[in-house]
């Protein structure tokens, strides 16, 4: 039905006079309206103001409840500088640095030395410049055009210059004559160097698009499921778990290992202990005194003289007459707590494929979130396993055994030549040799296995300068035999170009070069450029990348790329110590763990331990007791510390940032400012576990 259309008759004032409307459909009758009287617009005006007033206090209060929240949010911001402020001033008053560090350090004290006398040195001598040029932009020199500097050199009178101008002159002379080229061809360098590295990374994310998008993964042949599940054929599996000094974690990977869903008959679990406290020796050996009366198949088996440290204790427990009868060997190290199933998802994938000699699972993490240094290391490490292994593992067989949560083949491993003391990266070394004798490896993504991330910056370091430092002794070592083996020429090239060369020697290289010497130089000598690509827009779309696998941490890819560039200065003299065989590259310290998932249950064992020494021996629980204490003692006495290297490089950078201000270098300085805010902030040791 069509609406009417209204006509008005008439023009009579609003006070009452009827109005008559008409409505153009016959099918609607002639109604009168009467206009609205004086009052009602008077009642209608009172309406409409005490709206405003209710629409002006509804603004009021929400005004006040945002000045409120910003209120709060100051407060915090203030109350968290406050908290930071202080934590700085006990650190500094604390004198505790990693040149006065008493426990086991990872890096020669020469290399250590000369190294940070080098940063110094830098440092020193970006102040000095820092200064000079402060004094030559009161003086108007043109510092972000180097051309118009030498115009002005060039076509000023002589006599306008005063000693200053005439140092200044020379001084730019000499960059531009004798510094700035070789740091140019440097720069260059480093440049082909990460354009090459970033596309190395771009083509194993596209890898593991290709694998996702095609839901590409290694499936075991039904058969060996069929074995399994419904003839109950299960091959002989030896489970080894090398441990030392551990008693924060030792509780929870034996549990977890005698839960493995697997026949006993068909498993034995040897707890190797290169323990060298004796309350931690008598608590592991009480642990597997307990699973044995509970019908586990596990022994205790401990060395008195630690020689070859990991890889010296795999070997001791190899060694054994016992093991010929075992066809498989699992390891896990004593942080790691494998799912029961683990086995039944890895071994069948050995049956009919009598190539393979080893299947890796990967890391699961029960602490990321502990804190910001835990994030940005699973940031990493899922790239690692997600991006990098399972890549590899797929297209060419090959990848860095992990040391733990993997399986041999017992057969493999006696073919490759067995665990080899010669290096800190014993599972690198076999992988290497395993490799170059023509077994395959397989990696399961989703197959997962719950380990620990070290949670405080120092033991984190430490670690990493081990992995560093490792592959390059097995570099030298290996290269020859790599030469010589009989595999086909892209093999050789992937395992010394790709895994080597690129990723373990290339990589760490350029970071600490470009981002840490050469950037900041190159504000001093601006004949020598880096431009703003390779600063920013390359390394944030590689760190783009980077943390693809973990989308959850999208909001800390600023720092993981700020903390990259932050650890090159470990990796850098790890890499160093590695390539020169230096006397760091060979020390071995345990990566400290905190055991939080077993923590009750360790206070409840060392409660029932200290019962039972009360019942058999009062001298003996004395002991106990002694050595508890003293360790008490020595854990309420760690600090955190400052860390020399990363405060002067966090100095250098901060100086050459306010150079780059004076130039007004945009990208350049932003770069350099929160680079050495990152360099402060992990010098200061404010990332990870904060103890003082």
């Amino acid at each position: 039905m069509a609406l009417p259309s209204f006509n008005w008759w008439g023009k009579g004032s609003h006070k009452g006079t009827p109005v008559v409307v008409t409505m153009e459909n016959p099918n609607w009758s002639m109604v009168e309206l009467e206009a609205p009287s004086e009052s009602d617009f008077q009642t209608s005006t009172v309406t409409q103001e005490k709206a405003r007033g209710k629409n002006a206090k509804q603004l009021t209060w929400v005004l006040l409840l945002k000045a409120h929240r910003a209120a709060g949010c100051l407060t915090s911001v203030a109350s968290t500088l406050f908290s930071l402020g202080s934590t700085i001033r006990r650190r500094v008053i604390s004198g505790q640095t990693d040149n006065n560090d008493s426990t086991p350090s990872t890096e020669n004290k020469t290399v250590k030395t000369r190294f940070y006398n080098c940063i110094k040195a830098f440092l020193w001598l970006s102040l000095l410049l820092l200064g000079f040029e402060i004094a030559a932009y009161f003086k108007g020199w043109h510092f972000g055009a180097p051309k118009l500097q030498l115009q002005y050199i060039f076509t000023a009178p002589f006599g306008v210059r005063d000693l200053f101008d005439g140092l200044y002159t020379r001084w730019v002379l000499i960059r531009v004559g004798y510094l700035a080229p070789p740091l140019q061809f440097l720069a260059n360098v480093c440049i082909i160097l990460f354009i090459v590295q970033s596309l190395d990374r771009l083509v194993l994310c596209l890898g593991c698009f290709w694998i996702r998008f095609k839901k590409i993964k290694p499936i075991p042949k039904q058969d060996a499921i069929v074995d399994l599940e419904e003839n109950g054929f299960f091959p002989t599996v030896l489970v080894q778990i090398p441990m030392c000094n551990e008693k924060e974690v030792y509780q929870q990977s034996i549990a977890a290992v005698c839960n493995l869903d697997w026949p006993k008959s068909k498993i034995l679990i040897q707890v190797l202990d290169d323990s060298d406290e004796p309350t931690t020796q008598l608590l592991i050996k009480e642990e597997v005194h307990k699973w044995q009366q509970d019908g586990a198949r596990i022994v205790y088996r401990h060395r008195v003289i630690r020689d070859g440290y990991k890889a010296g204790n795999l070997k001791s427990g190899m060694s054994y007459s016992y093991v010929k009868e075992y066809e498989f060997v699992a390891i896990f190290d004593a942080d790691f707590q494998p799912a029961p199933d683990f086995l039944k998802r890895t071994i069948p994938h050995f049956k009919d494929n009598e190539d393979v000699g080893l299947v890796q699972a990967r890391w699961s993490f029960v602490n990321k979130d502990e804190n910001l240094l835990t994030r940005l290391q699973n940031v990493n490490l899922s790239f690692h396993f997600e991006v990098e292994q399972q890549v590899n593992g797929v297209f060419i067989n090959f990848f860095g055994f992990n040391g733990t949560a993997g399986v041999w083949r017992i057969k493999a491993l006696e073919e490759s030549g067995g665990w080899l003391e010669r290096t800190t990266v014993e599972d690198m070394d076999i992988a290497v040799r395993a490799h170059l004798h023509g077994w395959k490896f397989v990696f399961l993504n989703d197959v997962e296995c719950q380990c620990e991330l070290p949670e405080s910056y120092e033991a984190y370091r430490k670690q990493q300068h081990r992995w560093h430092s490792g592959p390059m002794q097995l570099f030298r070592l290996c290269l020859p035999d790599i030469i010589r083996a009989k595999i086909s020429m892209w093999k050789k090239f992937n395992m010394i170009f790709l895994f080597f060369l690129l990723r373990k020697l290339i990589l760490p290289f350029y970071s600490f070069t470009l981002f840490c010497i050469i950037l900041p130089m190159t504000m001093f000598i601006p004949e020598a450029e880096l431009p703003a690509w390779v600063v920013c827009y390359i390394p944030a779309t590689m760190s783009f990348l980077n943390i693809l696998p973990t989308p959850k941490s999208f909001p800390f890819i600023v720092p993981y790329l700020l903390f990259e560039n932050t650890m090159s200065v470990t990796k850098f003299n790890a890499m160093i110590s590695g390539l020169f065989q230096l006397g760091s590259a060979y020390e071995w310290v345990v990566t400290k763990k905190s055991g939080r998932s077993s923590e009750g249950d360790l206070v409840s064992l060392v409660e029932k331990e200290t019962k039972q020494q009360r019942e058999e021996s009062e001298p003996n629980l004395d002991e106990t007791k002694t050595d508890i204490l003293r360790e008490q003692k020595s854990r309420q006495k760690k600090h955190n510390r400052m860390y020399t290297k990363e405060l002067a490089l966090a100095f250098l950078l901060l100086t050459a940032s306010a150079r780059s201000l004076l130039s007004a270098q945009g990208i350049h300085f932003y770069f350099l400012l929160f680079q050495g805010i990152s360099f402060l902030l992990v010098g200061l040791d404010l990332i990870g576990e904060q103890v003082l």
